[in-house]
This record gives structure tokens, sequence and C-alpha cells, in this order.
């Protein structure tokens, strides 16, 4: 699990645990409890270990076993990506407005565990993808209509499966802790449930990138997607055995359908003249505002939204009670200033997408270290789809040092709690970023020429620097960034922040996805008609390639400068929640990545 995903649910975690004091519950005194913890924890965990397990190595069984180009078989694993992430929100939308997140995870195991059933078929039954190559010939068969529907369905469920679990576990897991009255003991019982569930997590990703791909390189594939698909049986099973124990918290309106609200009505409003509303609050209450907090005027900035909160008429737009008469032509200044906040943050919030496509370029780096010798003893060599596991170890060892050594003596320096401000930990990480792909293509220029020029296979093991600078570019970008929305959102938007962070990674994934399949076609040349990317690792130029995304990096950076010169000071000392909840925040996320 990477430290971006694990610090998302922590935020979600907390928001949800703060803001649902007492939720409408289907439960009775003898539900929920630390009892129903290992049924929902296992079932996270199976599937971690079944999803996580399959990716890396799936590059691979797309080219050898459907005969897809690399550019093909990368653009297919990023709109699988993509889609997961882009259905982690319609998930999350629809177990908070609609389903509830029991009824969605259960939707999710039983998707994930038909699509890896699906895949293991395409495995297990030659019908199920084209004949073998002729080598003789040099002819290869590309897949029918049939088999590649087959194939995307498969990835399909596992998608929605992904999209239904991860937003939602954690969640569930915290929906059955006990409330007491003492505050106190029922952070330490949270914080218990955390460590724990984190440190399963943490495991299931190191068994899947471990175990799961060495069984797939020495037992095949029909046996290295069978296992998955028995994990993945294995983590429905355990959900549904819980089912009689669990508390189910009922769906409740969703925070993006106020958003909805604001957009609505300011349009519906939009012959109102803003001339004519006053910048104050005056004894008329021109502006709606909630009766619990205290009466302000919208902020000049985005005026347009204003408009959705003005009061035309008071004996049309306000019931007696003082509510709205109409839900969708009157909000609050509240509403429109959490929406204003939020639309503001987008722009520095886009800078992510090139960094978090850099660093899932996963699919490269396995076809490299096919290529080279990854012997560490003579009888033991390191899985090609293994190597992700030094970005890992990096990640959460410097982390770890990070917050522990390094954030107390920056903190002595200059004052802050945090050391630095967000945004310059953001700036490190997309520097880390570019480096790190200049770093690869440096390797790539020096493997390319032993393989082709000296007929010699250089160690994997100069693979790992770029495996390095991948995880510190993640640690220093996930953690600014998170930050920067914790500081600059309202309390109540730490959920959208979780929505921030999964779409950025789909838009990311769209994005892999686009560029390479463009490489892919301006640059093929010659009578092999061979790109940059080809299949072949020596006949391509992948060191053209990660130059290229070097370049697309820094002109990143760079737009992220103007982004952050645009947006002004943050206002960290203004705006800031509690410095020691973020603390908590980053010092729960330290102890388990």
């Amino acid at each position: 699990m990477s430290y971006r995903e694990a610090e998302e649910e922590k935020m979600e975690l907390v928001e949800q645990t703060q803001n649902q004091e007492n939720p409408i519950q289907e439960n009775s005194s003898t539900k929920g409890g630390l009892k129903t913890l290992p049924f929902i924890i296992v079932n996270e965990a199976f599937e971690k270990v079944a999803s996580y397990g399959i990716q890396p190595n799936l590059i691979l069984y797309l080219m050898n076993e459907y005969h897809y180009s690399i550019a093909t078989g990368v653009t297919i694993l990023s709109m699988w990506s993509a889609s997961s992430n882009f259905l982690a929100i319609f998930g999350a939308f629809l177990s908070d407005s609609y389903l509830g997140r029991f009824r969605v995870i259960a939707l999710g195991s039983i998707a994930s565990f038909l699509g890896i059933v699906q895949l293991c078929l395409t495995a297990m039954f030659p019908q199920m993808k084209p004949k073998p190559c002729d080598l003789s010939l040099n002819v290869c068969d590309s897949a029918t209509p049939a088999q590649f529907l087959f194939l995307l369905s498969s990835l399909g469920l596992m998608s929605i499966g992904a999209g239904c679990i991860r937003p939602c576990s954690i969640a569930f897991g915290a929906d059955q802790l006990p409330q007491k009255d003492d505050p106190a003991k029922n952070e330490e019982t949270l914080q218990t449930y955390f460590n724990f569930y984190y440190a399963t997590i943490g495991i299931s990703t190191l068994l899947a990138l471990t175990v799961i791909v060495y069984i797939q390189d020495h037992l095949g594939w029909k046996v290295g997607f069978a296992v998955p698909a028995m994990l993945m049986f294995l983590s429905a099973l355990f959900f549904f055995l819980g089912n009689s124990f669990y508390i189910k918290v009922k769906a409740s309106t969703s925070l993006f359908t106020g958003f909805a609200k604001v957009f609505v009505a300011a349009w519906r409003n939009r012959r109102l003249d803003l001339a004519l509303a006053p910048h104050t609050i005056n004894s008329d209450g021109v502006y709606y505002y909630s009766k619990d907090l205290e009466p302000v005027a919208p902020s000049n900035n985005l005026r347009f939204l204003n408009k959705a909160c003005i009061i035309r008429d008071p004996v049309e737009d306000l019931k007696p009670d003082g509510s709205p008469a109409k839900l969708w032509e009157l909000c609050t200044v509240s509403q429109v200033e959490t929406l204003k906040s939020l639309i503001r943050v987008i722009p520095i919030w886009s800078t992510g997408f090139m960094i978090y496509m850099t660093l899932s370029q996963n699919s490269i780096p396995v076809l490299q270290a096919k290529t080279m010798n990854r012997h560490i003893t003579t009888n033991f060599e390191i899985p090609a789809g293994s190597f992700a596991l030094f970005t890992i170890t990096t990640l959460t060892i410097w982390v770890a040092f990070y917050d522990r050594v390094i954030v107390p003596i920056l903190a002595k320096y200059t004052g802050k709690p945090n050391g630095i401000s967000a945004t310059i930990r953001m700036g490190i990480g997309l520097l880390l970023s570019c480096i790190a792909m200049a770093v690869a293509g440096i390797v790539e220029r020096i493997r390319r020429r032993n393989s082709v020029e000296e007929n010699f296979s250089i160690s994997a093991l100069w693979l790992v620097p770029q495996f390095c600078l991948i995880g510190l570019a993640e640690a220093f970008n996930a953690i600014g960034q998170i930050e920067f929305y914790y500081r600059q959102l309202p309390k109540s938007m730490s959920s959208v922040a979780v929505a921030f962070f999964t779409l950025g990674t789909a838009f990311s994934g769209l994005l892999g996805g686009l560029i390479i399949s463009v490489v892919d076609k301006v640059t093929k040349s010659g009578d092999s008609k061979e790109s940059w990317v080809s299949r072949n690792p020596n006949l391509g130029h992948y060191d053209y390639y990660y130059w290229f995304l070097t370049f697309l990096s820094v002109v990143n950076f760079f737009y992220f400068v103007i982004c952050c010169w645009c947006y002004g000071p943050c206002g960290e000392e203004e705006n800031a929640r509690a410095s020691d909840d973020v603390g908590e925040v980053n010092e729960g996320m330290l102890e388990n990545s």
C-alpha cells in the first residue's frame, strides 16, 4: 500500500468519526465491537494481496499471451488503474448516499472475485486467448473481439470491486467501534484499530509483491492467477461470515450533493445583480447562513457563486422555521465558501497528475528487469515484478526518519510545527520525480549499450536508485498535498481531499496511457517500425522515453511554481486547523506506512 493511499484513508476515517457522533444505525447492543474487526480486516487484506499480486506482472501476460505491444499493454493497464480510481469515487458516493457501506463492500467483494476468476479462466483455457505465436513464420494472432471483451470484462469487474471495497473498508471498521462517554478512550480505541489495520495491510502488500509475483514467475499463470482467486474467495467469505455481527450505518446526504446545489442555485439566480447585495451582513439578512454559525458575508473570490446564497424575497425563499423553501435555489454562505475553497486548490491539485503518472511507470521497469541479471545468489533471482519493494521500503524508512529526526530540527529553526510548509514539500517531491526519471534514462542508456553493443547483461540492481527516488518523491509530495488540503479546506471536507487524491490518480492513469500511445505512434521508424517503447527493450529506446518524461516533469514543476504564486500565501497560521490534529494524522501514518 502506498503512503498516499494510507494517508487518504486516515483522513477520511478521522473526518467520518468526528462527524458521525450519533449515526442512524441498524444495530442492537449486541452488535459491533472488536469481534467484527477480524472479518473486515481479513476482507481488505486478502483483497490487497489478490489485486496487488496481479498488477506487477500483468504487462508480461498481455504481451506474451495476448501479443499486445508495450504501448497497448500499458494503455490497457493505465485505463484499468484509472477506472478503479474513478469507481472509488462512485463507490464512496454510493455508500454515503444510497446503499450504505456494508452493501457496497459486499458488492465489491463479489465483483472482485468474479473478475479474478475470469482472468484465471483466460490462463486455463486456450480458447480464451490468442493462439501461441508461430515462431517459424514470426506470426502472432491478435485477440478476437470476444477474447478482448472477456479480458476487459475481467479487469472491469476487478475495478468495480476495488472501487467499492477500498473507500469503504476502513470507515466500516470504524463504525463497529463502541462509542463511549470518554473521548480519550474512544480515540485510543480508534488509534489501536488504525495501527492494526495498516500493519495488516502493509504485510499484505509485501506478500503480494513477493510471494504472488514469485509464484507467477516460477509456477506459471494458471497457478499465479488461481492463488489470488482463492484469496479473493476467502476475502468475500470472511466478510459475509460476520454479517450478523455488524453495525450497519444507514446512508445519508453526500457532500457532493451540496456542491451540486450551489452550482444549480447560482445558475438559477444568474440574473441577480451582485452590485445590489451588500458586502456585509445587514439587519435584513440579505445572505442566507446557518443558524449555528456566526453571520458573515461571502468572500469576493469567485463572486458569481455568491448568487446561490442571496435571499431575494424572505417570504418566498424561506419557510416559517427559517429553512429554504426550495433547496436547489438557496444555499448557505458556508456551503458557498466551502465550494470556493475547493475550486481554489484545483490548479495546485492538477500539478499532481504528472508526478503520479511518472511514479506509476511500473510496466517498463519490469521489461527492463527481465533483460538484466537479477541473481542475488546462484540459485535465487529477484522476480522482475518485485522491484517496487524498494520504493515501499525507501518510502517507509524515510517517512519515519523525516518525522522523528528531520521535522524536530527544522521546526526548531523555522518555528513551524511541521518544519517546512506544505507547498515546499510538494515542490521537493516534484523535483525528486524529475531526478528519478533522469536517473532512469541514464540507467537505461547504460543497460542498452551493454546489452546491444557488448551482449552483456548488467545487474538489475542498477534499477534500485530510481525506485528509491520514486519512493522519496511520493513521500514528500503525498505528505505535502495532504497537509495542504488539510489546512486550506474546511474540516468538513476531509473526505473531499480523499476524493481529490483518487481523482488525481485516475487522471494520471489516463494521462499515462495517452502519452505512451502518442509516443509509440510518433516515434515509429525504420523498416521494422520499432518505436521508443518497443516490446523489445533492445530495439526500442526506453531511455528517450524516460528523458521525455523528465522534460514534462520539469515543465510541470514550473507550472506548480506559477500555481503557488497565483494562489498566494497559504495563510497557514490563520487557516490551519489545530496543528496537533495534523501531527496525529502524520504520526499515525508514519507508524504504519
